[in-house]
């Protein structure tokens, strides 16, 4: 029998290697990014460790977390990582407007977390009398 305190550092872990999973994300599409159609050994070799990464720390995270909400979560911190970094390494320009539907993406995320919280799933496994 596990104890809320197990499974609240269980969920924890998880979520670390979901965030864990998003940075390696980040880092495979501004590998690929600077692969130049995988035509500079370099990043290629670079886009390929950290896809394998990615994808070693995603499926450790989905273990315990359902796979809709990771998958979710991994997709918009990679999507919003990327476009920030890529605008910052890669001179890569962002409208005031892409801003703001990236903010609502990372806002997303947040509300997502909240709701896998302790509190709400205590809360969701109760029994109404």
């Amino acid at each position: 029998m596990t104890t809320i305190n197990e499974t609240n550092q269980s969920n924890g872990r998880a979520w670390i290697m979901l965030l864990l999973a998003s940075v390696f994300e980040i880092g495979y599409a501004l590998s690929v990014g600077g692969s130049q159609a995988f035509t500079v050994l370099s990043w290629s070799i670079s886009a390929g460790v950290f896809f394998l990464l990615t994808l070693y720390a995603l499926s450790v995270a989905l273990k315990t977390i359902d796979v809709g909400i990771g998958y979710a979560v991994w997709a918009g911190i990679g999507s919003v990582g990327a476009a920030a970094f890529g605008c910052v390494l890669l001179d890569q320009p962002i409208t005031l407007t892409q801003a703001f539907w990236l903010a609502v993406i990372i806002g997303g995320v947040v509300w997502l977390k909240l709701a896998d919280s302790a509190k709400l799933q205590a809360g969701k496994n109760r029994v109404p009398a």
